[in-house]
Parts: C-alpha cells; sequence; structure tokens
C-alpha cells in the first residue's frame, strides 16, 4: 500500500485505518419472486408490501455500505463519562476508558423478530432509535442494580489497541495484517472466565436478554410499543424523548423487578416527597428501606436550538456519579449521550440496523451488544428536547444525587437551572397553583427571584 505523508505528518494509511467499512450482508428478508402467484397476493397485501419495501430501504440505508470517520479522541484532554474522568495520556486510564465504554450497552435497529403489535413490521429502522436509546439508559441503571460495581465485559479487556483513535497519536498496530488482527479479536472473544466472572456474565446475558426482541422480554421494543399504544402511539411511529421516559416507566412498573422503581419527573420538577413516597420510605424517617430508583426528567433546553448557557450545566450533570445517561441527539435523530470531551458529547448510535437476536438460546452471542467506537457531535448541534438519567441505590445515594444536581444546577446565577428539586408532592403542588394562578401573569426566562422556572417540554 502507498503510504505518502500529509502535510500534517499524518500517513495516508494512518487515515484509511481510522475510518470503518462495514458490509453489508445479504438482506433475506427483501428477496423477490417472479411468481405470479406470490407477486399477487404481495400485491393485494398491501400493508405487508409496504413493510417489507421499508424494511429493504432501510437495511440498505442503515446497515449497508458505510464508510464513517471514526472520532478522535484528544489524549491532552481528559474525558468525562457517567460521573467517571479519564486521562487518555496515561496509557493505563486509555485502556479503562476502552474497557468501560466497550462495556455499555449498545441498542440498535435490528431486523427479522416477530411482527410488532398492530402491525406487520419486523424491524425498526428508520423510527425506532428513541426508544433504543431509551434502552440503552434503562440497560445502564440496570447494569449498577444487578452487577458489581465497576464491572467491565471480559470481552472488553483484550480488545485490540487501535480499537480507540487518539489524535496525536500513532495507531498501534498498523503493520499488522488484517488476519493477525482478526485474530487476537477472535482470541477475546473466549476469554478463560473464573469462578466469579462465570455468574457475572450470567447476570450479563440475562441483562441482555431482558432488552431482546421478543414479546416476551420486559424491556424489549415489542413491550414499549404496546405501552405506547396507550398514549396512541403506534409501530412506525416517532417516539420524543418524553414519551419514552414514561413508556420505560410502565414496563418497569409491569416487569418481575419488584426492588426497582422509575420516577419520571414533571414540569422539569423532582418532587422528593413523590420519589420518598415511590420508593416505599417514609419522607420524615431516615429507615433502610428504600426501593432503589432510576429518575427520569424529561427537558428542553431551548428553543428550536440548543441554548449555549445551559451546556456547563449538561456537562456538570453528566460528571456526577449518579448520572446514567441521557436520550437526546440531533433533530429527528435519537442518540444515547454518555459523556464529553472538551465541547463534544460522547454518543452511542442507535442508526446501525443488525439481525435480531435469539435471545432464548442458552448462549446467544453478546457481541452486537456492545460497541468499541467512540463517536462525538459538538453540543451546539443537540437537540434542545431530551430525557436526563439518574440511579440511586439507597436513601443516602438519593440524598447525595440531590445535594449533587442542586450544587450542578445552582452554580450560575445567571440562567435558570436546567430542572429543580422541590420538597413535598407535585399533586398538591398542582392544586396551590390551580388556587394562585392568575393567567395575566407572564414569567419571563429573565426574572429574578421567582420560585417557579420558565421550562420547555
Amino acid at each position: 500500500m502507498m503510504t505518502s505523508t500529509c502535510n500534517q505528518g499524518v500517513t495516508s494509511t494512518e487515515v484509511v485505518e481510522s475510518f470503518e467499512f462495514v458490509s453489508h450482508p445479504e438482506p433475506s428478508d427483501c428477496t423477490y419472486t417472479s411468481d405470479h402467484t406470490h407477486s399477487s397476493e404481495a400485491v393485494r397485501d398491501r400493508p405487508r408490501l409496504r413493510s417489507r419495501l421499508v424494511s429493504a430501504w432501510n437495511s440498505v440505508k442503515y446497515g449497508g455500505w458505510n464508510l464513517k470517520a471514526k472520532s478522535r479522541l484528544n489524549k491532552n484532554s481528559p474525558v468525562c463519562m457517567l460521573g467517571h474522568t479519564y486521562h487518555l495520556s496515561h496509557e493505563g486510564e486509555k485502556n479503562l476508558f476502552r474497557c468501560v465504554f466497550s462495556s455499555l450497552f449498545w441498542m440498535t435497529y435490528r431486523r427479522g423478530f416477530s411482527s410488532l403489535h398492530g402491525s406487520s413490521l419486523t424491524s425498526d429502522s428508520g423510527w425506532g432509535c428513541t426508544l433504543r436509546s431509551a434502552q440503552m439508559l434503562l440497560a445502564q441503571a440496570l447494569k449498577i442494580h444487578t452487577l458489581p460495581a465497576g464491572w467491565t465485559w471480559p470481552g472488553a479487556h483484550h480488545q485490540t489497541r487501535d480499537d480507540l483513535e487518539l489524535r496525536h497519536s500513532q495507531p498501534f498496530m498498523l503493520g499488522l495484517g488484517r488476519s493477525q488482527r482478526g485474530g487476537q479479536r477472535r482470541r477475546s472473544e473466549g476469554a478463560v472466565l473464573d469462578e466469579d466472572e462465570k455468574g457475572q456474565e450470567s447476570r450479563h446475558q440475562r441483562l441482555v436478554a431482558w432488552f431482546g426482541d421478543t414479546p416476551s422480554a420486559p424491556f424489549s421494543l415489542h413491550k414499549l410499543v404496546e405501552f405506547g399504544r396507550s398514549s396512541g402511539q403506534r409501530a412506525g411511529d416517532w417516539y420524543g424523548p418524553s414519551v419514552s421516559a414514561h413508556l420505560l416507566r410502565k414496563a418497569v412498573a409491569a416487569s418481575e423487578l419488584s426492588d426497582l422503581a422509575v420516577y419520571v419527573a414533571q414540569d422539569c420538577t423532582v418532587y422528593v416527597g413523590d420519589v420518598l413516597r415511590l420508593c416505599g420510605e417514609c419522607q420524615r424517617e431516615l429507615s433502610t428501606r428504600f426501593r432503589p430508583v432510576v429518575i427520569l426528567v424529561p427537558v428542553r433546553l431551548g428553543g428550536d436550538t440548543l441554548n449555549p448557557v445551559y451546556v456547563p450545566h449538561v456537562k456538570r450533570l453528566l460528571e456526577l456519579k449518579s448520572c446514567v445517561g441521557i436520550i437526546g441527539g440531533k433533530p429527528k435523530h435519537s442518540l444515547y449521550f454518555v459523556g464529553f470531551q472538551d465541547d463534544q458529547l460522547l454518543y452511542l448510535d442507535p442508526h446501525f440496523c443488525q439481525p435480531a437476536v435469539d435471545v432464548s438460546q442458552p448462549s446467544f452471542p453478546l457481541e452486537s451488544s456492545h460497541c468499541k467506537t467512540v463517536r462525538k457531535l459538538p453540543f451546539h448541534r443537540m437537540d434542545p428536547s431530551c430525557t436526563l438519567g439518574f440511579y440511586a441505590r439507597n436513601r443516602r445515594d438519593f440524598d447525595t444525587l440531590c445535594s449533587d444536581v442542586t450544587t450542578a444546577l445552582t452554580s450560575s446565577t445567571d440562567t435558570y437551572p436546567i430542572f429543580t428539586l422541590a420538597e413535598g408532592s407535585g399533586q398538591a403542588q398542582r392544586e396551590q397553583l390551580e388556587l394562585t394562578f392568575d393567567p395575566g401573569v407572564h414569567i419571563s426566562p429573565k426574572s429574578k427571584g421567582r420560585q417557579k422556572i420558565v421550562c420547555w417540554v
């Protein structure tokens, strides 16, 4: 291969190595036939035909030949991801970051699963991205809830070093042939596990199965779509971050996870009394009886575009150990935000169509549920509509969360916080507002000393 040197001192070989080339598998569900009988049946069954055509198009769009540049991380700048900071200039921290990132759960478009309730759709390509982002956030919370602190996927420990692209650094193993690198990847999948790791892998597998693309999985796309029907949503519709938050709440409440609660904030306000009541604890007593809780806060950080004054607040929230990510994205393009470096958000992208995995098998493959490639998005391209996620295991964690969030959101006196925490119950507050609300009063975002904030949902 020719390796001419660029002006920046980077060879053309390095540029090629910084791209992913993903070959598109032959889609088995869009094979056409010249048989007249089959064609006539397909024409008569228009919804099914439309579903197949949409599936075929989306398979090409989201699962076809893709040439994507890998995002380059600056080794001289710290990376923050879900409450932890990594200095990539240190080899140990760079490897740890790679391990932790590769252990995040990656939920993407899938094809070839059983048709969704009330439709003939067998893929969510083109419309299910927000639901997939919501699944990723819930999976992160469940990872903390069910697996040991600091758990990482054993398969991630053996990733090749060139999976992480660093700016101003030479790619490792550049001289190795494709077969050598592939051999190392294959060896990583067969890592020897001790007894503790086997138990953790069993829980890992069970967690992934909870999100399997089957109607029986408690947090599957099928379940979320089913719960969405009560709100007028159907399979094939676009789901927003706020709606997705409520679907997660319904799915967890209907599941067998009786030791986990999900609270969705109202009007950009987390009511402490409501959270404590949901977690089964009296507000006046600091007892040990506290059901772990996922707190979801739908917010809108501006009008048509992100208001830049909120960027420091978003960064501070992602720095909290209680944060489990953000269901967000670009306009009409959902992403799961997990951290940031400088003025770029780090995310996992659901917009890649993979075959559905049969999670009923005893040892189904896990590789398609984890991602090795870090992606970045400038803050100014972030859609203002998003849902923030937090997790508290016990009362002490919840009190710390409240304190940390209050500090993070009130450190600036120039702007209103993204959301607030309030004592008492949301129902009581609404009843009080109904008695005192004056429709002639306008609350301006520039007003000072107001209890109620202006918030777009």
